[in-house]
């Protein structure tokens, strides 16, 4: 009897307990949180106050856009739900999508809208180009707004999704409120991500989370369209400046997403278990530029600027930042080749390398052995080593150099400045940007001319901007072939850049751990990965 007792009394505390097991919430899931590591160090939070790639990327997370640019950079709706355009092309009206909200609550209205592409128009080339073909944009409503042109204008929807920075992100109004030559301290979007301000540490780390209340749109990402569904619940961009460190912190587990490695690490990386290789979207390459300064001696001289071709081998560039020859190609074109716009137009005048020709048509033009100040990062993967290069042609060349070593953020920071090189100004400075950059001309922050609201270094001529509105209104792709040749062809003479290269630049990542990537060129995107548990 007391056995069967006993018995009943397991049966029964068995029951009680499985009871109790089944009420109880079930144990939450382990975050998902997923570390990269991209080419620079996020110091700047504005993207509209700079062309810094990683300031780009960086909104991207953090804002969404009317527009994307999918994988063959056509641009689809993105905020937008519908649009139409009139029969004469000079009306356009903007309908946004449900759902969209900053991360404050508030909701995305056309007020925003229209504050915050008037913001970015006031500061980048393209909305500039675009700016001077709108005569108003007009409000309807809270979610309907009216693009209305002089003229009907061919890249309407190509600026509005351009893909290279600045990208025309849209923002509060409060915040769009503030003068597009000064930085804005908030981040605040509605994008897909949600910056942890508490977190930021500039030098060493930014952290994003998901932003639950995001709607995205229903279709596949494509690029920067479709749909951005974050599958991750924190992102952490880890600055790790040495490129070696931050090679063995992939192979190690540290991280798990690497945005650039130096080609020559790539045979180390490949036979390395867990990770693969990828190259990022259709056009799958980088562009150097060496930006002269136009405002001062004695880059305000075009002989002088024609001059600096001599001083710039791209073979010397490309080895030192790429190496391997299978990856890098030379490029002296102002459109990025491969693309329906490169041409060769002058190429034996820009590829000519010789310092002393350099340093003769220099004195030619005037020049008597003034400092020319270099801004020379000493942080950055490829523009460090590129900058290294320059300055080693400028010295054999007998140019006498003034190179300011500086990390990258304070470079880009310095750069903005108009003052005199010998009042905290500069001369020149190298970068790099995304090929898509300079697949279309008028697209091309850097191609734009329009002096001192130029993009930095101030460029400044009236007949190239001309060429550039012509191509936003030809017809026919033949017509843009032929004024992307005289576009070409009047760039080497006013030089707004030179060309150091175009190389290929996979990105590296644990695929044991991670899946997912969206490829994309220039901007990494961080949406549509998930990580394993």
């Amino acid at each position: 009897m007391r056995n069967a007792i006993n018995a009943l009394r397991s049966v029964l505390c068995a029951s009680a307990a499985a009871a109790v097991i089944a009420m109880a919430p079930p144990p939450a899931a382990a975050e998902k949180v997923m570390k990269a590591t991209v080419h620079a160090d996020v110091r700047v939070i504005d993207p509209i106050w700079t062309t810094q790639t990683v300031a780009g990327i960086h909104g991207m997370l953090i804002y969404d856009t009317l527009f994307g640019a999918d994988d063959d950079l056509v641009p689809q709706p993105q905020m937008v739900g519908d649009y139409s355009v009139s029969e004469d092309g000079k009306t356009y009206s903007f309908t946004l999508r449900d759902g969209l909200r900053f991360h404050d609550g508030s909701p995305v209205t056309t007020e925003d809208v229209i504050a915050s592409l008037e913001r970015w128009g006031a500061k980048d080339q393209a909305g500039k180009a675009l700016f001077a073909e709108i005569e108003q944009l007009e409000k309807v409503d809270d979610m309907t707004f009216k693009m209305l042109l002089k003229a009907p204008y061919g890249m309407v929807l190509d600026t509005l999704g351009k893909t290279n920075t600045s990208v025309p992100i849209i923002m509060r109004a409060e915040d769009a409120a503030t003068d597009p030559n000064e930085q804005i301290t908030t981040a605040i979007g509605s994008g897909p991500f949600k910056m942890v301000m508490d977190e930021w540490v500039p030098g060493s780390k930014t952290v994003y989370v998901k932003n639950e209340d995001y709607v995205p749109r229903d279709e596949p990402p494509s690029g920067f369209a479709g749909g951005k569904v974050v599958k991750i619940d924190r992102l952490e961009l880890q600055w790790i400046p040495d490129p070696q460190t931050a090679m063995q912190a992939l192979i190690a587990g540290e991280i798990d997403f690497l945005e650039y490695s130096p080609i020559d690490f790539l045979p180390i990386l490949e036979s390395s278990p867990g990770i693969e290789i990828k190259k990022p979207g259709v056009i799958d390459t980088y562009w150097g530029t060496l930006r002269l300064n136009h405002l001062h001696s004695p880059f305000d001289n075009p002989k002088m600027r024609q001059a600096m071709y001599h001083l710039v081998n791209q073979e010397d560039f490309m080895r030192s930042v790429v190496g391997n020859t299978d990856y890098y190609q030379i490029c002296h074109s102002y459109m990025t080749c491969g693309t329906s716009y490169s041409n060769d137009v002058k190429s034996d005048v820009i590829g000519d390398y010789d310092p002393k020709k350099a340093l003769e048509k220099m004195k030619a033009a005037g020049y008597n052995g003034e400092p020319i100040t270099v801004l020379a990062a000493t942080d950055h993967s490829f523009i460090t080593p590129a900058t290294q290069v320059l300055l080693n042609a400028m010295r054999e060349a007998g140019l006498n150099v003034d190179a300011q070593s500086l990390d990258w953020g304070s470079v880009v920071a310095r750069r903005a400045k108009k003052e005199k090189p010998s009042e905290g100004g500069w001369n020149i400075f190298v970068t790099a940007s995304s090929g898509t950059t300079g697949a279309n001309p008028v697209i091309n922050t850097w191609l734009g001319a329009s002096c001192e609201s130029a993009n930095v270094g101030w460029p400044c001529d009236e007949k190239l901007d001309e060429l550039r509105s012509d191509f936003a209104f030809a017809s026919t792709v033949e017509e843009r072939k032929e004024l992307a040749r005289q576009i070409q062809e009047r760039a080497v003479e006013t030089v707004p850049y030179i060309v150091w290269g175009q190389w290929t630049q996979p990105i590296a990542y644990r695929a044991d751990r991670i899946s997912g990537i969206v490829p994309v060129t220039g901007l990494p995107v961080f949406w549509n990965i998930d990580k394993k548990e």
